[in-house]
């Protein structure tokens, strides 16, 4: 996909990756970036005032809200669903209002996101679908077990989504990286790659039409494993 012939739209974009997608868009000379977020004050005041951009209010988990920025956005052809959140705690532990808000989010918002905007995307097709995944819905981390879960079954769905939207000319790509430096693990110690670096990456696969993109040095040597050995990448996080 040419990248000047983009209009893209990335959820949760007010911080952290989703931020760093929409400059690394505009940098690579998207035509327009539609910027969404449940606070849109909260949304840099340079990209609020690019000329190539749009500020859309957007809650993932409301319905009316996320058909109103489909109405508003009707000229998208790439669609990242971005928009997260993260519960921490292990699966006999871990507070279960935390873990539906999890899935009500990351699997069940991306969800009714790309559900509602599939007729744009189809109507401008050629087009994409980027969900941001995470390498831990392949095998999860013990102490974000809810997380793990809900990447897990929005990994699923993406699968489904690429077999069902390739025949509307539509790409899906799953991007899966491993830590970024971003606010969501601010209290982890662990190491973490760049918010830049990794969309950079993102942004570059979505360039290239792929299907599946690790997109930093730690999530591809992990995904290598996995496509080896499933099992071991699961001893691995799990250790």
């Amino acid at each position: 996909m040419k990248l000047s012939d983009t209009t893209a739209l990335v959820t949760g974009a007010n911080r952290g990756l989703g931020d760093r997608l929409v400059r690394e868009l505009l940098a690579q000379g998207a035509r327009r970036v539609y910027i969404t977020a449940r606070d849109t004050d909260s949304v840099a005041e340079d990209l609020t005032a690019h000329p190539l951009t749009s500020v859309l209010p957007l809650d993932v988990s409301d319905d009316d809200s996320v058909a109103r920025a489909a109405r508003a956005a009707g000229d998208v052809n790439v669609l990242i669903n971005n928009a997260g959140v993260l519960s921490f705690g292990g699966v006999l532990d871990g507070d279960i209002s935390g873990f539906e808000r999890d899935l009500a989010v990351n699997y069940f918002g991306t969800l009714r996101v790309t559900r509602a905007f599939a007729p744009v995307l189809e109507r401008n097709a050629p087009a994409t679908v980027v969900n941001i995944l995470t390498l831990i819905a392949l095998a999860p981390v013990m102490p974000m077990a809810g997380y793990s879960a809900s990447k897990a079954a929005a990994h699923s769905m993406t699968q489904a989504l690429r077999a069902e939207l390739k025949r509307k000319d539509i790409n899906v790509l799953g991007a899966y990286p491993g830590g970024i430096d971003t606010d969501m693990l601010k209290d982890v110690e662990a190491d973490k790659a760049p918010a830049a670096e990794v969309a950079r990456r993102i942004v570059s696969a979505l360039a290239a039409g792929e299907s599946i993109v690790f997109p930093d040095d730690a999530s591809a040597g992990a995904g290598a494993v996995y496509r080896q050995d499933p099992l071991r990448l699961e001893e691995m996080l799990a250790g």
